[in-house]
């Protein structure tokens, strides 16, 4: 098995991650056989075969459906990982966070939509300097302190930025409540010279691990339709509204068939984590394969009913269902945290296990687990065969 990319190149784009001892051990077993079971633990892994179908299937459904995809990128941070979707056909991605927004447009990511309000000067000053460098760039709204806001920052920055009002379809944690609120934004806008108002926005994302399909689409269906009332309502003032962004992995198919959106916003169909898992079941929004893992390593294998492995509450995510042993020599073994540093693993049934034994886990909940690691370890089969920096890592100012 080769490396994704000559070693000179993976090393230089680590920069100064390579240096360290890790990072360095991880480089020297790139494309050798078996290295998957070698490298430094804990560990972020991404089955890159599985990976890559996940995107491309999801490509697919986007474009028999008519839908623009830009992914989630709050998902992984990662531009590496974003390239892969953009090369997939995605139109760019989407960050949740400005800073997540300036690490991967410094890696050369375009066509990014920041999709949480900002507030404030320096920060409406900040995106104004993305949407300079990224002529794709645009950014959500939703209340007319921040139009002023970001206009003024556009004026003085001499660049026009493209905005989107955000607008609350039920969760009540961000966006415009009501469809005067909308227009009274959209008017806000509309007195900044420096500031095009290209759609709304609308997200679900309490409808996102609801269990059954049938379930889904009906909240989908009674809380979409405030997308189309307040583009409606925008229109009616003379603003043009030609983007209608939004929805997510769980809800892509009730989504799709609603007609309100014209481009989804999915970004954890690309890993399926056990929320998603559990949550969509054999779904259709379900059919895509686990490919974030965290791996560990049997550092203690003394007590009688347990090992301990060195991945615990900083390896993972802790906000939704336990981490998942994978592997059929791990069949009926749980997993419990056992400190920052560790977890417990139950014994299997009918074998003994060896201190430094290697297994991985699902990860309960895929953004906030990769947001842990500098560094992805990207494998096919049981050969490591890339390394690749999560850019936006801790970025959420």
């Amino acid at each position: 098995m080769s490396a994704e990319r000559p070693l000179e190149v993976i090393a230089a784009d680590l920069g100064a991650l390579a240096e360290r001892p890790s990072t360095a051990l991880s480089l020297a077993l790139i494309g050798q056989p078996g290295s998957r079971w070698r490298i430094p633990t804990p560990a972020g892994v991404i089955d890159l075969d599985a990976f890559d179908r996940n995107v491309a299937r999801m490509a697919a459904r986007a474009k028999a459906a008519g839908l623009a995809l830009r992914p989630h990128a709050k998902s992984h941070k990662c531009a590496a990982l974003a390239r892969r979707q953009i090369a997939a056909g995605a139109v760019g991605v989407c960050c949740a966070k400005l800073g997540e927004a300036e690490a991967l447009s410094a890696a050369g990511i375009r066509g990014i939509l920041i999709t949480s309000s900002l507030a404030g000067a320096p920060s409406a000053a900040r995106a104004a300097k993305l949407a300079g460098l990224d002529p794709d760039f645009a950014i959500t709204v939703d209340h007319p302190d921040g139009a002023t806001e970001i206009g003024q920052a556009a004026q003085a920055a001499g660049v026009t930025v493209r905005v989107v009002i955000d607008v609350d379809l039920g969760m009540g944690r961000t966006g415009v409540a009501s469809v005067e609120q909308a227009v009274a934004v959209g008017a806000a806008l509309a007195a900044q010279p420096s500031l095009k108002l290209i759609g709304v926005q609308g997200y679900g994302g309490h409808w996102q691990h609801m269990s059954g399909a049938n379930a889904r689409t009906a909240a989908v269906a009674d809380g979409i339709g405030k997308l189309s009332e307040v583009a409606s309502a925008l229109r009616a003032q003379g603003h043009e509204i030609t983007l209608m962004t939004g929805g997510g992995t769980g809800t892509f198919s009730a989504d799709a068939a609603q007609g309100v959106l014209n481009e989804i916003q999915a970004g954890s169909y690309a890993f399926m984590d056990r929320e998603y898992r559990e949550a969509l079941g054999s779904d259709e929004d379900g059919a895509f394969e686990t490919s974030l893992m965290v791996q560990g390593r049997v550092i203690s294998a003394n007590a009688e009913r347990w090992v301990t492995v060195d991945a615990g509450l900083k390896a993972f995510a802790t906000d939704g269902p336990m981490p998942e042993p994978l592997g059929e020599g791990w069949a009926g073994s749980s997993y419990r945290f056992f400190g920052d540093e560790h977890g417990m693993v139950t014994r299997p049934r009918h074998r003994t296990v060896a201190r430094g034994e290697r297994l991985e886990f699902t990860v309960p909940h895929c953004d906030p687990t990769i947001d842990r690691y500098d560094l992805l370890h990207l494998v096919r089969g049981d050969a490591l065969v890339d390394l690749v920096r999560v850019e936006g890592r801790g970025a959420s100012q």
